[in-house]
């Protein structure tokens, strides 16, 4: 079992920055990988990035590609996701997610909310 826990959400202006923190609990992350993940009201779920706990490697969505920095700190077991240029289509719930390597996710937190005004 992993356990989650996001914060760092708020209220910015458009431009602004923001970084958001996944804690994690429970057990190891090795051969797992960590997500962000955005849900605007009434929509989906979307994918914003993902880091390889192994490797390190990143991996984003084109909406975050240059905008967005996925990273991770082993020793204390958290994920980060560093944003700059906030749009207000950022706006969302944002959530920090876990699977295994090639898995998909299934460990999830309870979101942190980020409205960004225009």
């Amino acid at each position: 079992q992993v356990q989650l826990a996001e914060s760092g959400g708020g209220l910015v202006q458009a431009g602004d920055s923001l970084r958001l923190a996944c804690a994690a609990s429970g057990r190891t992350l090795f051969e797992y990988r960590i997500g962000w993940f955005r849900q605007a009201p009434g929509k989906e779920r979307d994918f914003v990035a993902s880091i390889n706990w192994n490797s390190g490697r990143p991996d984003y969505a084109d909406s975050a590609k240059g905008r967005f920095t996925i990273s991770k700190d082993n020793n204390k077991n958290m994920a980060y996701l560093q944003m700059h240029s906030l749009r207000p289509e950022d706006t969302g719930v944002y959530f920090c997610a876990a699977g295994r390597l090639g898995r998909e996710y299934i460990y999830w937190g309870q979101g942190t909310q980020v409205t960004v005004s225009s």
